[in-house]
């Protein structure tokens, strides 16, 4: 029979729900018999709890997660707290010899690990982190004056011109774990779900979480690059984009995998290398937003630009009208057919096409004149592939104050975009075939979101 090991090192698991290219895993499995955690923490200070529609998935990324493992022979245990109390509980239940992860480039997050280091040191428990998100650590790629980058070509000009490293094997199989001391919470127990209603059916019949099934659809945007994706990845009526953005953010798939893999198209035919950069590009677009809210760790909830801290925007909480226009955005009876296709693509399937992302924002924080953070806070609880950083910077670009942000009177005509975009309205037949009144006059609204602005220009100082 074979002997059952004791485990002796121990990974902890967050938004890296991978066993390929995964340093800190690579790293424990190196180093001895390992056993991996993953810990809920919606508590320590700074957190932001998961929306509705991530806590959904992130339910069923576990389930295939822990079967992954599995078949390497490495036990998944799931805790729920805070995270220094819940380590503290595992380093005396299981005296691991070393604790490892992938690091995190949260504000709130960085201080949560940077406690852990301190703590597991004093508690003579050696502590490791890697770089297993990001192609490029955000204090590595830096601009001639060493700060951030805040405008996006010059960030990406400088990340192609700098080496990505390739992707990482995953662990061999190790020993059969000695589980008899082994305690995990049950998943189920976690409340991820809904119950009553069940809103998630949509859900259920557009995605499978889990590594192999965004290795599944990597291959098949592989094989399709060749012409389409620059060609079509604009086109909502159109399976165009990659749609892996849900893959990237729980870390079933690594950048490092996705870039490694499109690289291999530089020398393919000239539509597969102009379909493979295009792609690359949208990846290097994550890891900037990342870089910025690094360097910039107000961003979820301050406007990057201050000079729109003296914008007129509007909160529900302000006006009975504007609680009824969220309201109607938020459900998709603004009357314009391509927003109202897109609220309503979002509530069934937990996500939406980029470019009907872009036009929802612009009707919201312009036309209808309400702050972004209220667009934001929807998506980040309605989205499937809601992450802090790409969420935040994305909002602020349409609304005008963030980094290498749209100008301000760049206003999308919901009506034009969707006869660019949406030719033959299949994509707005599929989710909003019935129209209802507009809620805002377009031309009018556009007026007074530019004479908004031209008053909070007139309040700055000269």
């Amino acid at each position: 029979m074979t002997p059952r090991l004791q485990p002796r090192q121990m990974v902890l698991f967050r938004d890296d729900l991978r066993t390929m290219d995964n340093p800190a895993l690579l790293a424990s499995c190196d180093a001895g018999s390992t056993v991996a955690v993953f810990i809920l923490d919606e508590q320590s200070q700074g957190i932001r709890p998961l929306g509705a529609a991530a806590h959904w998935w992130l339910h069923y990324a576990l389930i295939s997660l822990e079967d992954s493992l599995g078949k390497l022979g490495i036990p998944l245990l799931f805790r729920r707290g805070i995270t220094a109390d819940v380590v503290a509980d595992l380093s005396r239940d299981y005296a691991p010899q070393a604790i490892r992860w992938n690091r995190r480039y949260g504000h709130a997050e960085r201080a949560v690990d940077a406690q852990l280091k301190v703590q597991l040191q004093a508690a003579g428990i050696d502590a490791h982190s890697y770089a297993g998100s990001l192609l490029h650590e955000p204090w590595e790629l830096l601009t001639k004056n060493q700060t951030g980058f805040k405008v996006f070509t010059p960030f990406y000009n400088a990340l192609r011109n700098t080496e990505v490293r390739p992707p990482l094997p995953a662990p061999s199989a190790q020993a059969p774990i000695d589980g008899t001391s082994l305690h995990s919470e049950k998943l189920e127990d976690w409340g991820l779900l809904p119950t009553t209603p069940d809103w998630a059916a949509g859900l259920r019949n557009t995605w499978t979480p889990g590594e192999p099934a965004a290795r599944q659809r990597l291959d098949e945007v592989l094989e399709s690059i060749t012409g389409n994706y620059v060609n079509h990845h604009d086109r909502p009526d159109l399976d165009g984009t990659s749609a892996l953005s849900p893959a990237l953010r729980w870390g079933h798939l690594s950048a490092h995998q996705l870039w490694d893999e499109l690289s291999r198209f530089a020398v393919d035919s000239p539509a597969a290398a102009e379909g493979a950069t295009a792609l690359r590009r949208q990846v290097a677009w994550r890891d900037f937003c990342w870089h910025l809210y690094y360097h910039h760790p107000q961003l979820p909830t301050e406007n990057l630009r201050k000079e729109f801290d003296d914008f007129a925007w509007s909160w529900p909480k302000d006006s009975p009208e504007a609680a009824h226009l969220v309201t109607n955005w938020q459900r998709g009876s603004t009357g314009f057919s391509l927003v109202d296709a897109g609220m309503a693509q979002l509530w069934h399937t937990g996500w939406m096409h980029n470019r009907v992302r872009m036009v929802t924002a612009s009707l919201l924080v312009k036309n209808l004149a309400i702050h972004w953070r209220v667009g934001e806070q929807w998506f980040w609880d309605t989205l499937v592939d809601a992450d802090l950083a790409s969420n935040t910077a994305n909002w602020q670009w349409v609304a005008g104050c963030g980094a290498d942000a749209a100008p301000y009177f760049r206003i999308f005509n919901p009506e034009l975009q969707a006869k660019k975009f949406d030719p033959q309205g299949s994509y707005v037949a599929k989710y909003a075939p019935l129209a209802v009144a507009p809620v805002v006059d377009l031309k009018q609204s556009r007026v007074e979101a530019l004479e908004s602005y031209n008053h909070m220009k007139s309040l700055q100082p000269r």
